[in-house]
């Protein structure tokens, strides 16, 4: 127990957390997730969207680096859900034995990240409440019932919404998530060409492999000229620090940022914007 959050977690599959007081946490999810709140409050940060999870409460959260979750107490109450979380290897074995037949045909990848699902379902409500008792035992669910619980929780979702089956399985055409849209608005991140193939559902050699048809730059050299011409943009506007426009457009060295910013526009970010703006 670490600063009043407790973790229980069972194999790569199953999440639960709780948490003490009136102290939160955030972070952003690198899988899919389906969470069911017990009691306090979720606070999910989707864009400019923000959605408040409370008790009863049952969403999936698609992975999205753009997406911050934060878990904190309320009204009295003490942070405490259960987090299913679909890793890709899950995801995979469990769409291979799907009937191809049943998938729908028409299924549309929804452009949201967050799905609240229906209140006081049935399905939902058993699958979760017979999770309760491993909040406070020893005893650990076995590995066949975890697994039996995540593909319970798969049912869940595919029974919500037909779509919901280009969410899951985004990995597969024609549910890819198009790289240059995924590229465009999380360019400004801290993310790694490992992750950026995961959220948009390749490997990283095919990721890379299909990236040459989009652009003819390497996905880093398109990262670090997106970068540029934010940065630009922001510093002939003026007012602000070019120092500050270097670290909000995903640069993490201000003289790196500078040299390369010269080579590419062959002048420094400092003489090209208004006077009195300087590095510091």
């Amino acid at each position: 127990m670490t600063d009043g959050i407790n973790t229980l977690r069972y194999s790569d599959f199953f999440l639960a957390m709780y948490f003490d007081g009136g102290k939160s946490c955030l972070h952003r999810n690198h899988s899919h997730v389906l969470v069911y709140m017990y009691s306090g409050e979720m606070v999910i940060d989707e864009r400019e969207k923000t959605t408040r999870l409370h008790k009863g409460d049952c969403a999936f959260i698609r992975k999205d680096f753009s997406v911050q979750m934060t878990k904190q107490a309320w009204n009295g109450e003490q942070f405490k859900a259960i987090f299913l979380m679909f890793t890709p290897k899950f995801l995979r074995g469990f769409y291979n034995r799907l009937d191809r037949d049943a998938i729908p045909k028409d299924a549309k990848r929804d452009e949201i990240s967050l799905y609240k699902l229906p209140s006081n379902r049935p399905d939902i409500v058993s699958l979760f409440e017979s999770m309760t008792p491993y909040f406070d035992s020893n005893i650990q669910p076995t590995e066949e019932l975890l697994q039996l619980k995540m593909i319970e929780g798969i049912y869940v979702l595919l029974n919500t919404s037909k779509n919901l089956y280009a969410s899951i399985f985004d990995f597969t055409d024609p549910w890819k998530i198009d790289i240059l849209e995924f590229l465009e608005s999380n360019y400004m991140n801290d993310i790694s060409m490992e992750e950026i193939a995961n959220y948009t559902g390749h490997s990283l050699s095919t990721f890379k492999r299909v990236f040459k048809k989009c652009s003819t730059l390497s996905p880093r050299e398109w990262l670090i000229h997106r970068r540029l011409e934010a940065a630009r943009e922001l510093i002939r506007k003026g007012g602000r620090k070019v120092s500050d426009i270097c670290f909000e457009v995903g640069f993490k060295n201000l003289s790196h940022f500078s040299k390369i910013y010269k080579e590419t526009y062959g002048i420094p970010p400092t003489e090209d914007t208004q006077p009195g703006i300087s590095l510091a």
